[in-house]
């Protein structure tokens, strides 16, 4: 069991760094990220996206932040203002690239993962069932926070 354990652990540490390898090469703007923390069993959140992985690790990576946050970094990405139908569109690639490019980083690691479509979160929004969740935020520079989880069954 000892094993197991050591191996999950080394699994999600590598998810972890991944995570921040992977923003850093797909968002052209300075963050700085936070150390990862665990969460209760519940989570809310106003806007966002999730995107669901299979495969080695189950769950789900979810990216949140003020709506402002997300129309900023496109604007940086892509060099005009993103809004409306197009903020979710967006927000809903930008957590593609970010889970795909995860899962092309970590595979050097031996770890398998596939992921779905993006689902856009917006409103009141609660999500529990999850058996762990672990929180990072990267504050960019002059923009604000994204909060960043990755929600593990």
């Amino acid at each position: 069991m000892t094993i197991a354990i050591n191996e999950r652990n080394r699994t999600i540490t590598d998810v972890l760094n991944g995570t921040s390898e992977s923003l850093k090469s797909i968002v052209p703007i300075n963050y700085q990220m936070s150390e990862p923390h665990l969460l209760g069993k519940r989570l809310k959140l106003q806007f966002g996206v999730l995107i669901g992985v299979t495969g080695d690790i189950k769950g789900s990576l979810i990216l949140t932040g003020d709506a402002v946050v997300f129309s900023t970094i496109g604007e940086a990405m892509f060099g005009m203002p993103i809004e409306g139908e197009m903020l979710s569109s967006f927000s809903g690639e930008l957590g593609n690239m970010l889970a795909g490019r995860i899962s092309t980083t970590i595979v050097e690691n031996g770890i398998q993962t596939d992921i779905t479509a993006p689902t856009i979160l917006q409103g009141n929004t609660t999500l529990s069932g999850y058996e762990r969740a672990i929180q990072m935020t990267a504050e960019f520079d002059n923009i604000g926070g994204m909060d960043i989880y990755l929600l593990l069954n």
